[in-house]
């Protein structure tokens, strides 16, 4: 095992590399353990160098509501009133804990 920090473009491409070589190892073993800890050291790099950031609310809301071919119409029904859902996806409405939790149970 020679597991060392991933601290450039180079060494994370490697990381990658040999993440592919040993991906399905046993838990317990040399591999198995080198592999738990590439994972650690790949995920560091990657949160410090690619973050990911949370999406918009209602950015997210269209995103899914464009997955299910959903229109404005659709969240009307689900979160009560057409003008409400205007408003939303037009970020003049906040979204109210109870309308979350009617477009998280859809």
């Amino acid at each position: 095992m020679n597991v060392k920090p991933i601290k450039t473009e180079q060494d994370y491409r490697e990381a990658l590399e040999r993440l592919e070589v040993i991906f399905d190892a046993k838990p317990g073993t040399k591999e198995g353990d080198e592999l738990e800890i590439l994972g650690i050291l790949l995920e560091k790099y990657e949160k410090e160098y690619f973050p990911i950031e949370l999406p918009d609310p209602i950015e997210a809301i269209k995103f899914r509501m464009e997955q299910l071919n959903y229109s404005q119409n659709d969240l009307a029904e689900i979160i009560g009133l057409k003008s409400r859902a205007s408003e939303i996806l037009n970020k003049k409405r906040k979204l109210s804990l109870e309308m979350i939790r009617k477009l998280t149970d859809k």
